[in-house]
């Protein structure tokens, strides 16, 4: 055999190579978006705990605010519903939207009933309500951390999916670009 009619077959494995690299890359990259979005969700979990004990302590105190306390709860059965979604495939852009838009309307619906507490100073007699704000005010900063290393996460795939030559073994896969919070 002649050094040429070795030539397809090496280029043939390299290619092969490649492509199993260029694969598990993309993988590795799904697969920290899949991590990213675990701590999150567990966030976003500890809030709706967090929301619902507040609710409770809240609304035999404000029993006139019952508006207030009825959208926070409607928005934070759609925010579930939106994680729920996100949980089985946090790197598919049209939940990841979803739950974007319902965090958008959650987090207005929790600010209204943070000012809301803020105003009723009558509620400084009940430090356990105080203690439950400060909490869900820090997992606030921890879930926007978190929300962060999740967009940093997809930012990554996503310019790994652009790249060229790897955005031509990402269509053939089918990796779509994911969306950030």
């Amino acid at each position: 055999m002649t050094s040429w009619s070795w030539t397809p077959w090496v280029l043939g494995a390299l290619l092969f190579f490649w492509g199993v690299g260029g694969y598990n890359r993309m993988m590795r990259l799904r697969n920290a978006i899949g991590a990213a979005y675990g701590q999150l969700d567990g966030l976003l979990s500890q809030r709706a705990q967090l929301c619902a004990r507040l609710l409770e302590g809240l609304r035999p105190l404000l029993q006139n605010e019952q508006a207030t306390f009825d959208a926070l709860e409607s928005a934070q059965a759609e925010a579930q519903a939106a994680a729920n979604a996100v949980r089985a495939r946090p790197f598919a852009a049209d939940p990841v939207a979803a739950l974007a838009v319902a965090a958008a309307v959650h987090a207005a619906a929790l600010t209204r009933l943070m000012s809301l507490v803020e105003h009723h100073g009558e509620l400084a007699e009940h430090p356990e309500v105080f203690a439950l704000v400060d909490e869900l005010k820090m997992v606030e900063r921890q879930r926007a951390f978190a929300r962060q290393l999740f967009n940093q996460a997809v930012s990554v795939y996503n310019e790994a999916v652009q790249q060229f030559p790897t955005r031509v073994l990402a269509s053939f896969f089918g990796f779509g670009e994911a969306r950030s919070l």
